[in-house]
């Protein structure tokens, strides 16, 4: 069972960065693909970004596409997420999640594992 720590979250202004981290601790890190969903009032888990299991390659939904980076630091079982350009609509609490394969899957369904989550809130 692999456990996941987020950090890094806070209150921003809209136009404003944050980035967000996560560690995993019990089991190799390599064995998975890594997510960053998040979830803001009434609405339904969305599916932020995963990369790789060797960091090479990444997936990001259209709403956060050209503002947010995903990457990963193999050598810490590190997450990263960074983001840029925040927006209002940005505001979330955002969860690490880890997935066994090779396929960046954007369902939350595909996810079995989840940290507990860490708020993002921007300001207009």
């Amino acid at each position: 069972q692999v456990r996941l720590v987020e950090s890094g979250g806070g209150l921003v202004q809209a136009g404003g960065s944050l980035r967000l981290s996560c560690t995993a601790s019990g089991r190799t890190f390599t064995a998975d693909v890594m997510a960053w969903l998040r979830l803001a009032p009434v609405k339904e888990r969305e599916f932020v970004a995963a990369v790789s299991r060797n960091g090479g390659n990444t997936k990001y939904s259209d709403s956060v596409k050209d503002r947010f980076t995903v990457s990963r630091d193999n050598a810490k079982n590190t997450v990263n997420l960074q983001m840029d350009s925040l927006k209002p609509e940005d505001t979330a609490v955002y969860y690490c999640a880890a997935t066994s394969g090779y396929l960046l899957l954007t369902s939350h369904n595909a996810y079995p594992n989840w940290g507990q989550g860490t708020q993002v809130t921007v300001s207009s």
